[in-house]
């Protein structure tokens, strides 16, 4: 049994140690936000973060994670409730297809973590493991300095 905590809930798998996180994810605790995309660790469509660092659950084994913390795109809020990152995807209408964006959303989330007011160049750095087809590119990097600035108010508001 491996135990970590996914999205501030601890929980044991009995999956095979060496089957990837995603599969995990989706199979046994019914998170589908991570997508299978290419199964390589190439195009970011399955990205959650682990202990803060984004990864490609694709590729990484769950014996990896014993004691860990993931946070999956889940984890940023929800339909009713939807985090400031999510939000600002909203309105900025950055999904097109949205296959990707899920992925994009984790990579966003750690840059705002480490980079609270970031500017274009980070942002484009920290999406650059990201392949999407969209061309909501523009919107994307909107909908991230959107966040920031709300979730800069916020935290503002709360000293």
């Amino acid at each position: 049994m491996i135990t970590f905590t996914v999205n501030g809930t601890q929980r044991s798998v009995t999956s095979d140690p060496d089957t990837p996180l995603l599969y995990v994810l989706r199979d046994e605790l019914a998170l589908n936000g991570a997508k299978f995309g290419c199964g390589l660790g190439q195009c970011g469509a399955c990205t959650v973060l682990v202990d803060g660092e984004a990864l490609f659950s694709c590729i990484t084994p769950v014996m990896l994670l014993e004691g860990r913390s993931i946070r999956t795109v889940e984890g940023l809020g929800t339909v009713d409730e939807p985090g400031p990152l999510q939000a600002a995807f909203i309105a900025e209408q950055a999904a097109q297809c949205g296959y990707c964006i899920a992925g994009m959303m984790m990579r966003a989330q750690e840059l705002l973590e480490r980079i609270p007011d970031p500017d274009d160049d980070d942002i484009l750095a920290a999406l650059e493991p990201q392949l999407c087809r969209c061309g909501t590119h523009m919107r994307v990097i909107r909908a991230v300095k959107r966040a920031a600035h709300t979730m800069t108010q916020a935290s503002e508001a709360a000293r």
